[in-house]
């Protein structure tokens, strides 16, 4: 009886332990936190109260399960168990803390901060920081692990002396996401593009959604999402929009006939602007630009705050334009001649007289 009521009471012991040094950590951070409203910190770092218990509940089992008086074989799987949940739990914790202050850090700055420029290239350097520091917990702890087993630890002196072998093999193999790897870097620290930035690639438009090690992803207008590696934006061209300033100009085009009232057109667009929200009132023109045997060309130029505003100030100039034009002036819409030129006949000759007819009659100068 005694062999099943020492674990028991081990257990319980621990668990009991764990769950009120959980209560007192859990309630000291809140009261920090309403002490603190401006510090995000301590209320990020709720998400870290499961992985701090377990990390304690793991260390009291790990250094009382002696008390339990189980048997050799018992005690040693035991405390090897134990040993490899400890180092789980302790990367989980870390990993939680780690990303609890990146956040808060980077939530702090971000209210205070005036250009969202800055503010979008902080965030795009914090994420994938943190992704590296998550990276490197999570490949530390596995070789953690895996060095508590005996055969792992025999063959530690050969896996070091063959490290270099090893390693550049691995390069070898895996180039390609290396060098995506430190594109990635790349990008992140050098203010290449970040995270709500509007980008056109490939011909495809669209903002940065998601950056990481590796790749990237772009969110379409119609809500598709492009993944692209890294790469490609370290060794190939590309458009970013929001770069420096978000602030855009746009143009619309406009085919009408050699008759259309440019003057009246201009103060059309200008009354239009002036009752648009998208219209930021920097600059706006109307002239134009080119000439054809058949119509003009007439460039209206305008200007918006972002890239979304200029597109939506586009279309909506492009159609009041062309409505006022075919209700107001009619004439000035290009249209297409179906009639025949009217030096056809010209280069067709004189017409042509039907022969004499035969003189049946008495002639002239008869009686």
């Amino acid at each position: 009886m005694e062999q099943i009521l020492r674990p028991l009471a081990v257990l319980g012991g621990a668990v009991l332990i764990t769950l009120v040094a959980g209560w007192a950590a859990d309630r000291v951070l809140r009261l920090i936190a309403a002490r603190h409203p401006e510090t995000p910190l301590w209320r990020l770092l709720h998400r870290c109260r499961i992985p701090l218990r377990l990390v304690l509940c793991a260390a009291l089992l790990l250094g009382a399960h002696r008390s339990a008086e189980l048997s050799e074989e018992h005690e040693k799987t035991v405390a090897h168990v134990l040993t490899l949940v400890l180092i789980g739990a302790c990367a989980w914790l870390a990993v939680r803390v780690a990303a609890a202050v990146v956040e808060a850090t980077y939530a702090r700055y971000a209210a205070g901060a005036q250009d969202p420029a800055r503010v979008r290239r902080v965030r795009t350097q914090v994420t994938l920081i943190q992704r590296v520091v998550t990276a490197a917990v999570i490949v530390v702890a596995v070789a953690s692990m895996l060095l508590t087993f005996p055969a792992m630890q025999t063959a530690g002196a050969s896996l070091l002396a063959s490290a270099g072998v090893i390693g550049i093999v691995a390069g070898i193999a895996a180039q390609s996401t290396l060098g995506n790897i430190f594109a990635g870097l790349q990008i992140a620290f050098g203010d290449m593009v970040r995270i709500g930035d509007t980008v056109v690639v490939d011909s495809q438009w669209g903002t940065v959604e998601e950056i990481t090690l590796t790749y990237l992803v772009v969110r379409t207008w119609d809500e598709r999402r492009v993944t692209m590696p890294v790469s490609y934006f370290t060794g190939r061209p590309f458009e970013n929009w929001s770069r420096g300033d978000a602030r855009m100009t746009g143009t619309v085009f406009l085919h009408l006939d050699h008759a259309a009232p440019v003057a009246l057109l201009r103060e059309r667009l200008h009354d239009v602007l002036k009752s648009t929200l998208e219209w930021d009132g920097r600059a706006w023109n109307l002239v134009v630009t080119d000439t054809t045997p058949t119509t003009i060309q007439v460039r209206a130029l305008m200007t918006a705050r972002n890239s979304d505003d200029i597109w939506a100030l586009r279309c909506l100039v492009r159609e009041e334009l062309v409505s006022w034009l075919g209700r107001e002036h009619p004439y000035a819409l290009p249209r297409i001649s179906t009639a025949p030129a009217p030096c056809a006949d010209r280069e067709a000759g004189p017409p042509r007289t039907p022969p004499a007819a035969e003189d049946t009659g008495p002639g002239p100068g008869t009686a």
